[in-house]
Order: C-alpha cells, then sequence, then structure tokens
C-alpha cells in the first residue's frame, strides 16, 4: 500500500438537497459520492473544493466550510486516502456531467435518501456525521 492521498468531497446544498454522483472507471466504480477529488500541491482547500466542483459539474459554489475528515483505506485497491469533507452552497448553474469517464450522472437527493451503494469516504463521512450529531 502506498502512502495516503489527500482527497477532497464536497457536499453541495441546494435547497435542502445534496448532489451526488454515481463514480465509474476508477476506484469506487458503481457507488454514489460527493463531487470531488485530490488536492493539488500548493492548493487552497476553498480554491480545490469549487475547482473540483466545476470540474465535474459545471456548478459555482461559495460559502464552504470544513464538516469532517475521513481515514478511508481501500483494502483491495491497496489505497489510502485522507478525506477532508466541506460544505458549499450552490451559486449558479445546472448540473452536468462534465467528466463522463468518471461518472455517469448527477442526482440531488436528500440526506437521508442517497442512493445506495455509497462510496467509502462518503459512509465513513455521514457515520461521523450522525455520530456528532453535526448539521449540513
Amino acid at each position: 500500500m502506498k502512502n495516503p492521498k489527500v482527497g477532497v468531497g464536497v457536499f453541495v446544498n441546494r435547497n435542502g438537497k445534496i448532489l451526488v454522483g454515481k463514480r465509474k472507471g476508477s476506484h469506487g466504480a458503481g457507488t454514489w459520492a460527493l463531487p470531488g477529488g485530490h488536492l493539488e500541491p500548493g492548493e487552497s482547500f476553498e480554491t480545490c473544493c469549487k475547482r473540483e466542483v466545476l470540474e465535474e459539474t459545471g456548478l459555482i459554489i461559495n460559502n464552504i466550510s470544513p464538516v469532517v475528515f475521513t481515514n478511508d483505506v481501500f483494502h483491495h485497491e491497496g489505497l489510502h486516502y485522507i478525506t477532508l469533507f466541506f460544505k458549499g452552497e450552490h451559486e449558479s448553474g445546472e448540473a452536468i456531467v462534465a467528466e463522463p469517464r468518471h461518472c455517469e450522472e448527477w442526482r440531488w437527493v436528500s440526506l437521508d435518501n442517497i442512493p445506495q451503494p455509497i462510496f467509502l469516504p462518503l459512509s465513513n463521512a455521514l457515520e461521523e456525521i450522525e455520530k456528532r450529531q453535526l448539521v449540513l
């Protein structure tokens, strides 16, 4: 297993719902996840969140703040991620599949109605959010 990588996931909020996408083409294919990706060298958390959401969905977000961090080990793939979860408000745009090699579709869902199966980092984040009784 290689050294941990830093992943970022963003709870994009719009009218009480969050955006989730069905992953494809990489680890976790077929699972539902938040928009996000890798933190680039020298990049701020806010810049990473805005960039990843825009690149993947075409949406512009604002009011970004941290939610929870998770320790995600993908044993079968030999991958280890530290995932930083943030929340942000939808500012403008309509969700599109801007990276079709990585995502099949985007859906706006309530937090208690995320489709299954859920991507490991998101599952771990939801568990922490519930345990800590955090509000998104």
